[in-house]
């Protein structure tokens, strides 16, 4: 039994189902919020929801959950755009998985987040900005992990370029490894805390892929190198082999300036076959 198992064995009664749906509803709350309420010369509420580690330490702690319902998009085309595909992602894993590991797999990215959240205070460097923590990433591990288990799914760009939601997938991969080779050390940490949980549920099932992957190479090199050769004779006229003629009988010619097989046929009159001449073995003569 996995450590998996175990857990959900002991604390799957309290698991919370329709997490996707309660995020959602709660972003979609806050949106409205900020729309009716944000004024100029006021403090936007959203500023009063972000997560800050160096404010959380001196007592906003309600900060810990509530980035978790900040808004993607200010615009309303592209958050309801992004609220349908999160619904229609995290449901479908929570389907695949059940509620309780897709519980454990939020739970694992949004530790990962808040814990490296307050380390990140510590490798700054003094002059440079404090930036909040968003939950971009933490979403982005939903898409991830629903690309992986559904690579053939097809999304509808600008509901009309259908694209398979795989190579969406290897564009985000991508962006992070040009994150983790240019990117800050804040970048580069968000990104691996962002992935954790992927890695946790995913990663010994790619390693698996690749070992099978790697045998499948040598067998079918193997398979190759010992493959039967097309043919074992073959005339030098007529092309006869001894595949596509069993019966026939070849002879090669001792004549002949190498290797040059004959069937029955042709063995007493083929042309020789004469060794190419070299210029370097040519005698120079002097008129």
């Amino acid at each position: 039994m996995s450590l998996l198992d175990y857990l959900e064995r002991k604390f799957g009664r309290f698991a919370v189902p329709q997490v996707t749906a309660g995020l959602i509803a709660c972003q979609v709350v806050v949106y409205l919020a900020g729309f009716v309420l944000d004024r100029p010369g006021r403090e936007p509420i959203a500023s009063r929801l972000e997560f800050r580690p160096e404010l959380v330490l001196q007592g906003e702690v309600w900060r810990l959950l509530t980035f978790l319902v900040m808004p993607p998009f200010t615009n309303i085309l592209f958050a309801f755009f992004f609220w349908y595909l999160f619904y229609l992602m995290g449901t479908a894993l929570e389907r695949t998985w059940g509620v309780f590991r897709f519980n454990v797999y939020l739970l694992l990215g949004y530790v990962a987040t808040v814990g490296l959240a307050f380390l990140l205070p510590a490798l700054r460097l003094p002059d440079a900005p404090a930036t909040p923590v968003t939950n971009a990433y933490l979403q982005g591990s939903v898409f991830l992990a629903f690309a992986y288990l559904y690579p053939d799914f097809e999304m509808y760009i600008f509901f009309i370029l259908p694209v398979k939601i795989k190579w969406l997938a290897l564009v985000t991969w991508i962006g992070y490894g040009l994150v983790m080779i240019f990117g800050g050390w804040e970048a580069r940490l968000m990104v691996l805390a962002s992935v954790c949980n992927f890695l946790v549920f995913f990663g010994k099932d790619i390693v698996q892929r690749v070992r099978t992957g790697r045998r499948r190479m040598e067998i079918r090199a193997r398979s190759y190198s010992n493959a039967e050769p097309a043919y074992y004779h073959r005339c030098t006229v007529c092309g006869i082999t001894d595949r596509t003629n069993p019966d026939m009988d070849f002879r090669y010619c001792s004549k002949c300036a190498g290797n040059h097989g004959y069937c029955m046929q042709h063995l007493h009159s083929h042309e020789h076959v004469a060794a190419p001449l070299e210029i370097g073995n040519r005698e120079s003569r002097t008129p």
